[in-house]
């Protein structure tokens, strides 16, 4: 009977702090993010027939949650489990339950050496039954989720079926780049819908309006988050499928929000099909037919901390002056965001089922422990203060000399020296943004891609360099290569980056070798990505710091292009290694897990790579 081992710190973080999130966890919810439903959960067997344990969920409240693992019960767990007897066993089962947030409910196996270990619940607002090829999609992700977690090192098979097989995990390995970071938080919950929605309609009898939203303002993420949304709402789920949902984010300079953030005033606009190509939240609004719309930051503690935002299909509805009278809803919804959160109890970690005592563990944190929470406490309020304190003003400033070089009031000479001194803060504003960006956690959107193709299209951007400098490529790629479950953009800013720093090592008429091979790892594939130049070489006594933030032997730059790399590689399960001697130059190892299922890329051409040698 294989078994999933869960992690569980060795060390009991201080009261203030939440209990850190678990390898198993993490692994699930970076599979989860691959599914693109509304409602998911995935629920773990901690011992043989149950029960069910949930370890990762999105858009299901708690209650739901309880209530389906409740109706899993043993018995239809275990019909999930696949036997000789009943060759249509072990398939997804048809969950008759209904919850507030899901109509429709599929429960899909997760499986391991042909053993139920888990289970995976898929919800649906509306009440459509489930395809045979949705069916067919979501047992294949359910392969790759257990691929992942075989990756991780999770199943224990040695553990005797008798008894409970939910086992200690080793103690965590050193953290990656990205776990130096804290986590991306978010506001977004069905109490707070409520509350800012409850506050919405009543400002309807201040200022009326056809649609409104509320959106939180979020310095360190650099985006808005919308919490509630009321008024001309579509009721078909396929007519909304594009408007904007609780919980939705929009970056600052493709929305009406994020002008009203950085400019810190009233936005009003009565011509939505002139702003409706620019910003994402008139482009809905233009779509239904409206006409003009106002937007208002209020403020949190003397910050931004969100907005309101009308909508209206009348022309020319709304004023600046409107502001004020909507004050009283503006003032509820600053003191519901400035409220603490109401803070939950930890669970207690399981102890085994017959043991007359758990084991103590150790409750004195040890001195690395302590090390690693002050510089993720240090780092995250340098970050805050970097986003509200220094950004903000900058956008601020930014945006006001962009008004007063449009209006074309200024002489030659002046506007000039304006236009030098925007450039300067653009420039600025680059380099907070790659400290910040590098300090929030990865959002990959994953999906099947061919790492051969990816290199290419990262090749053609560098392209010009490459000639410029002539530059000779070499590529190697074998014939089947397994594709890879990734955030392709994401991939193709590491390899540009690597590519960018091979180009500046080497001298003009360099050699650049690019070789994709595909090894055999545990019951799966890897695919091997090698990047070798014969520049000149990294002083061996900086090869192990190249990867460490702000380190940089460069006149320009921060420090932060191969720990971004890393990053980037490791949130996806992969590793990198850099090896560098005199005489051979530089060679970047990068290896990725591969999916075995799925379309492999075949090489075809002619001249892309030298011919495969016999034997």
């Amino acid at each position: 009977m294989p078994s999933l081992a869960v992690e569980r710190m060795t060390t009991s973080p201080p009261q203030t702090r939440q209990t850190p999130e678990t390898l198993l966890q993490r692994t699930l919810n970076s599979a989860l993010n691959d599914i693109g439903t509304d409602s998911v959960l995935a629920a773990i067997f901690h011992q043989e027939n149950g029960p069910l344990v949930e370890h990762a969920s999105r858009g299901f409240t708690t209650r739901d949650i309880q209530t389906i693992l409740r109706t899993l019960s043993t018995q239809r767990a275990a019909a999930l489990t696949p036997n000789t007897t009943e060759p249509e066993s072990g398939r997804t089962v048809r969950l008759r339950l209904i919850t507030p947030g899901a109509k429709s409910l599929l429960v899909v196996p997760l499986r391991h050496l042909n053993r139920a270990y888990g289970c995976l619940v898929i919800g649906r607002k509306e009440g459509a039954a489930f395809s045979k090829k949705d069916r067919s999609q979501l047992e294949q992700m359910c392969e790759g989720m257990t691929k992942a977690l075989d990756h991780e090192g999770l199943f224990n098979t040695a553990v005797v079926l008798s008894r409970p097989y939910v086992t200690q995990e080793a103690a965590p390995p050193p953290p990656a780049g990205s776990d130096l970071f804290p986590p991306m938080i978010k506001h977004f919950s069905p109490e707070l819908q409520a509350k800012v929605e409850a506050i919405l309609t009543e400002a309807n009898q201040s200022v009326a309006y056809d649609r409104a939203w509320a959106c939180y303002y979020d310095p360190l993420a650099g985006n808005v988050e919308v919490l509630g949304v009321v008024g001309d709402v579509k009721a078909d789920p396929r007519d909304a499928k594009k408007d904007l949902k609780p919980g939705q984010r929009l970056t600052l300079d493709s929305s009406a929000a994020g002008w009203a953030v950085r400019h810190r005033k009233p936005r009003v606009d009565h011509d939505l099909a002139s702003t409706q190509g620019r910003f994402l939240d008139h482009k809905q609004l233009f779509k239904d037919r409206f006409q003009s719309s106002l937007v208002i930051p209020f403020f949190v503690k003397g910050q931004v901390g969100g907005t309101l935002t009308l909508g209206a299909k009348d022309p020319e509805r709304y004023q600046t002056t409107d502001a004020r009278t909507l004050e009283p809803a503006i003032v509820k919804l600053a003191d519901l965001l400035q409220a603490p959160a109401p803070q939950t109890p930890a669970p207690a970690p399981p102890t085994e089922i017959g043991a007359t005592s758990p084991q103590a563990v150790s409750s004195m944190p040890s001195e690395p422990s302590i090390r690693k929470q002050e510089r993720q406490s240090a780092i995250g309020e340098f970050s805050a203060f970097l986003a509200t304190e220094i950004r903000e003003p900058l956008a601020s400033i930014r945006s006001q000399l962009e008004e007063v070089t449009g209006e074309g009031i200024l002489d030659f000479d002046p506007q000039t020296r304006v236009e030098n001194a925007m450039r300067d803060l653009i420039r600025i504003e680059a380099i907070l943004n790659e400290i910040l960006d590098f300090a929030k956690p990865l959002e990959l959107n994953r999906h099947l891609c061919r790492i051969p193709e990816v290199l290419e299209s990262a090749l053609v951007v560098v392209g010009t360099d490459l000639e410029a400098t002539r530059i000779q490529v070499a590529k190697d790629y074998a014939n089947i290569i397994a594709p890879v479950r990734g955030d392709e953009a994401k991939l193709q800013q590491a390899f540009l980056s690597i590519f960018r720093n091979a180009c500046e090592a080497m001298s003009p008429g360099g050699h650049l070798t690019i070789a994709v091979t595909q090894h055999r790892a545990g019951r799966g594939f890897d695919v091997q990505i090698l990047i070798k130049n014969n520049g000149a070489p990294i002083p061996a006594e900086i090869v192990d710091k190249v990867f460490e933030p702000f380190f940089t032997t460069k006149r320009s730059g921060i420090g932060l292009g191969l720990p971004s790399v890393k990053k980037i590689i490791e949130e996806h399960h992969g590793t990198i290694a850099i090896g560098s001697a005199p005489g051979e130059g530089t060679t970047v190892t990068i290896r990725l897990p591969g999916v075995s299922r799925g379309p492999a890329f075949r090489h075809r051409g002619r001249g892309r790579r030298p011919p495969r040698r016999p034997g």
